[in-house]
């Protein structure tokens, strides 16, 4: 029995769009901050005497696509174990799932880890993220504590992420829409990149801002870093509402909250604005602001549906105890 922890990660320069559907390779490179909040908690236990896998989301029995994601995970796992053993896999998540808001992500980190140790892998932080990325393209970020970049990579074994070191940042996300999304990730992505006007010039503009988001970390230019952020999530949203037939993820108040990043800003408060495949818009500051824009936001929007997150760890193994 293994149990892990993991977080998501919203991406400040964003994954849309594979390249390879199998190996999960995505089109371009990407970077995100994992978050302290939200936690997805998993625990794999080998049951070399069943017929089966069990999966158990929430202390509810899974089934169908959900159940055989998680199965073809495992048989990666298995495969690189030598093993044949199916698993009872046991997940708790508190991020809402399916609304953008980078469930997968914490998901697949946690089972990685889990299921890794379970079967007797002995994996570094690369190799578990290659492993993860395999489950869901973003969870490879989620294995990694604070910033990560995701190397686009040519193969299985260059497509990875790792620690990116910079100026301390924090998050305010405001929860527009806990329910799950219309359309899935997977879906638009393939939509947006076979269908949108915009799918080629997306991948040319991301290329060049993940350049210029890695030199912002270096000097450590929280506004460079800030206007990045928020003019990558527009483009995203733009490509992804020109597909045919469209999908629009932002809702009415998203753009409102959008706005509001900007009329902070205005009033000496250095707050962006930025949305993964979902309503939700998340707020990128400086760490020591975190609460000053959560008061602010608080002033026009609903304080309970508003969460302070700041840099938080890398997918972890935790004790029984601790579970």
């Amino acid at each position: 029995m293994s149990t892990a922890v993991a977080t998501p990660n919203i991406a400040l320069v964003k994954y849309w769009g594979k390249r390879d559907e199998d190996l999960i390779l995505p089109l371009t490179g990407s970077l995100s901050l994992t978050l302290d909040v939200f936690p997805t908690t998993t625990t794999v236990t080998v049951t070399a005497g069943a017929d089966a896998d069990d999966v158990v989301f929430d202390g509810a029995s899974s089934t169908g696509a959900a159940a055989g994601r998680i199965t073809k995970f495992l048989d990666l796992v298995r495969a690189q174990a030598g093993s044949t053993a199916p698993a009872r896999v046991q997940t708790r998540n508190s991020v809402p799932t399916g609304a953008g808001l980078a469930s997968s992500a914490s998901g697949f980190a946690a089972l990685a880890v889990a299921a890794a140790d379970a079967y007797g892998l002995d994996l570094d932080e690369q190799a578990l993220s290659r492993l993860a990325r395999r489950g869901s393209g973003s969870a490879c970020r989620s294995v990694i504590g604070g910033a990560a970049i995701w190397h686009a990579g040519t193969d299985d074994a260059s497509s990875f992420a790792e620690p990116v070191h910079g100026p301390a940042l924090g998050m305010v996300i405001a929860v527009v829409d806990a329910g799950a999304k219309a359309v899935s990730s997977r879906e638009a992505m393939i939509r947006t990149r076979d269908t949108s006007p915009y799918a080629s010039a997306w991948v040319a503009s991301t290329t060049a801002d993940l350049a210029a988001m890695r030199d912002a970390f270096t000097r450590g230019d929280v506004t460079a870093i800030g206007e990045l952020t928020e003019s990558n999530a527009l483009r995203m949203h733009a490509a992804i509402m020109a597909c045919r037939p469209p999908i629009r993820y932002l809702a009415p108040q998203s753009i409102a909250l959008f706005d509001e990043a900007a009329r902070l800003r205005a009033v000496g408060l250095e707050a962006y604005a930025t949305a993964d495949a979902g309503p939700n818009v998340v707020f990128v500051c400086r760490d020591g602001d975190v609460d000053a824009v959560r008061d602010a936001l608080a002033e026009r929007f609903e304080a309970g549906r508003l969460v302070a997150a700041h840099a938080g760890p890398g997918a972890h193994l935790i004790s029984e105890a601790a579970a």
